[in-house]
């Protein structure tokens, strides 16, 4: 067992299975010593959690919702590498979008979720550069989107 994958099972996460793209495009590109991986939306065991960040969602369940997409993109990595996600050797950004509403300003406190997780993970190796930014709408009315850079041996 890989050590990150026997830091996921210390902390008591399961993968779920990479999910497949809904338009044309790839779930990820691994080019040279880059892995991109494609917008992961808050889909998770109970469905995709909809909403909108200070309408019908607090801070807390947008950091849930942001932990889920971080979540996918492990998962997306773990497909792209063959299960080996020991070849890691930096989570290099993540890109962040929040369904929000016009006045509310927490967008880096939601995406903060997916940073969290990323740091859990993969340690400082999940120390990341990032972007936060408000949406008016997501893909399938997810609460939270989170692409992903990684640097791969």
């Amino acid at each position: 067992m890989s050590a990150i994958h026997a830091r996921l099972k210390k902390l008591g996460i399961t993968l779920p299975k990479a999910a497949a793209p809904v338009a044309n495009y790839l779930p990820y590109v691994l080019t040279g010593n880059l892995l991109v991986v494609s917008g992961q939306i808050a889909f998770g065991e109970k469905g995709l959690v909809r909403g909108c960040l200070g309408r019908t969602m607090d801070v807390a369940a947008g950091q849930q919702a942001a932990r889920l997409c971080a979540l996918n993109l492990i998962a997306q990595a773990n497909a792209a590498l063959d299960g080996d996600l020991d070849r890691i050797n930096r989570v290099v950004r993540l890109g962040g979008f929040v369904n929000a509403h016009a006045d509310f300003e927490d967008i880096p406190h939601v995406i903060n979720g997916a940073s969290d997780l990323m740091v859990e993970v993969f340690g400082d190796v999940g120390r990341h550069a990032r972007a936060a930014v408000a949406c008016p709408n997501l893909p399938l009315g997810s609460a939270v989107e989170v692409d992903a850079m990684f640097e791969v041996q």
